[in-house]
């Protein structure tokens, strides 16, 4: 930071709320971040004992040759000019919202006689909006709901009062078929319309309450006048919004205009979902995705997901619900963190929409890019086993034996999270007798990292013991042996529970039975239980075959490994021409093998 006095700066930045700006040796805007206070959060990057920030942190703070702040009232004033200002200059090192801006809203037209339709433009021209509807099924269903329950003019023709006057329009089918009652033609008022908008209104704001009272209402007075015609058509209108009001209805209704957010995120992307409560039901709800820039935790992104919604929806909620604390002071916003209740219930409806984007979106995104999954993966497995790198080269180890004869290990190999089938490798047990497995496993290490080591190759950074802490205590012994006990990380997985220990650890770690981690693990386990097998039941096999021939008398065990090279089993040496069997055996042999096979 030589290029760069910072303590300089400090001196002149207050510990006040407000918005600071980095700026790069060609004066380029390059991050804009908030602050309780300015000088700590200001001072706090480049504290030099500070290990706090990533790589992409640290490369950011080397940039920084100017900084400028502005001072405000408030930390929510803080979140607010943050926002706008992160909008306006879209600087590299700050976060970037993906949002699609092709979501519906529904729009009621400023003009005389509103229409209301969809659509994907947001044009500030006066006219009412509401939305954006992230589901368009949604949306088409209160569109039909509108449709069905009020007569509303389609058609573009200018209906101003003069050229009404003048008569200058007819009535077309959509009157005749009775979907308009033809304010073209003055067959409907200006004030019976308008009314029927803001009932729209009420309902597009999640007021349906009122206008259902309002509607049995009118029911009720034109039944006591007579006026059944009028009170039928209100009926049916009745019917029609309170089945709506069922199936939109998903809380109690006395929880009127509140938010809803919550947060799923891993290394590179977080997701927001919000949802905007009025009166006991669901009015907008919306799923946005962030990507990381630097090492923002899910709190500042949650504060910045939360200003842009409540902009975008235009909330006055006085009330936000939120999955943890967060240090946000304003003294006309209430945050919550719900225990239970009603609240709860919105909260975990909120975090089961973000997962469920969350995953959808990764799955597109890996499908595209593979090598995504394969980061992710390593990155979770980091994380989950408390490694100190990625392990992008993992072996597992396996033994195998018969009744403690035939002793073999085998070992698996993975790389970037799949198998690696040219490196598999087996090892037939040279200096352990008898059923051990301890030292079975304490040689198979050995041998398999003396030789690595020698052939200068790359170790592995993670190792994979098949067996519980026995089999894990005789791997580490090798490996201390080799001095290296320490270069690699080895954990041992018992098969009952699925449970991990760790050298000098006696409690096990147990990971999530549905992660991905333990699923990894599981396949390297399997994989090397498999492989291990398999060449254990070859090997079994030739010695149960060497013993039957062993039995022969006049052949040894020299001459039945030959005839067990050549011919490959019994069946086949019995089916064997004279000839070919006198190119292994002598003429005593020859007549020794006869008696066997036809007695």
């Amino acid at each position: 930071m030589s290029a760069f006095d910072y303590k300089k700066a400090l001196a002149d930045i207050p510990h006040k709320p407000g918005v600071y700006q980095y700026f790069d040796v060609d004066d380029t805007l390059i991050y804009i971040g908030k602050a309780k206070d300015l000088r700590n959060r200001v001072g706090s990057y480049f504290n030099q004992e500070n290990n706090q920030f990533n790589g992409k942190t640290r490369v950011l703070v080397s940039k920084i040759r100017r900084i400028s702040f502005t001072i405000v009232d408030t930390e929510i004033d803080a979140w607010l000019l943050e926002n706008s200002l992160i909008k306006k200059h879209q600087p590299r090192y700050n976060i970037m919202l993906k949002d699609d801006k092709t979501y519906p809203w529904i729009i009621i037209k400023k003009e005389q006689f509103p229409r209301i339709y969809w659509t994907r433009k947001y044009v500030k021209d006066g006219s009412t909006y509401f939305g954006p509807y992230a589901s368009v099924g949604m949306m088409h269903t209160i569109l039909d709901l509108i449709k069905e329950t009020y007569t509303l003019r389609t058609c573009n023709l200018p209906l101003t009062p003069q050229n009404i006057d003048a008569g200058k329009f007819k009535v077309c089918l959509e009157y005749q078929i009775g979907n308009c009652k033809g304010p073209c033609q003055n067959y409907q008022s200006k004030a019976d319309y308008d009314q029927n908008i803001e009932e729209i209104k009420d309902i597009l704001n999640g007021k349906i309450g009122n206008v259902i009272r309002n509607v049995k209402q009118v029911v009720k007075t034109a039944s006591e006048d007579l006026n059944f015609e009028l009170a039928h058509s209100y009926q049916k209108k009745l019917v029609v919004l309170e089945k709506y009001q069922s199936k939109s209805t998903v809380v109690n209704s006395a929880i009127t205009n509140i938010d809803v957010v919550s947060i799923a995120s891993d290394e590179r992307y977080a997701f927001v979902n919000y949802l905007k409560v009025m009166n006991g039901s669901i009015i907008q709800t919306q799923t946005i995705e962030i990507k990381k820039r630097l090492d923002e935790s899910d709190e500042e992104l949650l504060t910045i997901a939360i200003t842009e919604f409540r902009t975008k929806f235009k909330s006055t909620s006085k009330e936000i619900v939120v999955p943890f604390p967060v240090s946000l002071v304003d003294e006309n916003l209430k945050l919550i963190v719900p225990k239970l209740g009603e609240k709860k219930n919105l909260l975990e409806l909120s975090q089961k929409n973000v997962l469920f984007f969350k995953r959808e979106k990764l799955n597109q995104y890996e499908k595209l890019n593979p090598d995504l999954r394969t980061d992710r993966i390593l990155t979770q497995m980091q994380k989950d086993l408390r490694l100190t790198q990625l392990p992008q080269h993992i072996e597992c180890f396996d033994n195998s034996n018969f009744q403690g004869k035939y002793p073999v290990s085998a070992i698996v190999v993975f790389k970037d999270a799949k198998p690696s089938k040219k490196d598999y490798r087996h090892f037939n047990v040279k200096t352990v007798e008898g059923p051990n497995d301890f030292a079975t496993m304490e040689e198979a290490v050995y041998r398999r990292y003396k030789r690595m080591l020698d052939e200068e190759g790359t170790l592995p950074q993670l190792i994979i013991i098949d067996g519980g802490k026995g089999q894990l205590s005789s791997a580490v012994a090798s490996l201390k042996k080799l001095g290296i006990d320490k270069k690699v990380t080895v954990i041992g997985i018992a098969k009952r529970l699925e449970e991990l220990y760790y050298p000098g650890d006696s409690f096990p770690l147990y990971l999530d039975k549905k992660s991905e981690t333990l699923k990894i693990i599981q396949q390297l386990r399997d994989e090397a239980h498999r492989f291990g097998i398999t060449f254990h039941r070859k090997k079994r096999d030739q010695g149960t075959l060497k013993t039957e021939l062993e039995l022969i008398p006049g052949i040894g065990k020299s001459t039945a490994d030959k005839l067990l090279v050549k011919f490959k089993s019994v069946k086949r040496i019995k089916e064997a021409k004279e000839e070919e069997l006198t190119q292994l055996l002598n003429k005593k042999q020859m007549i020794a093998l006869n008696n066997y096979f036809s007695a």
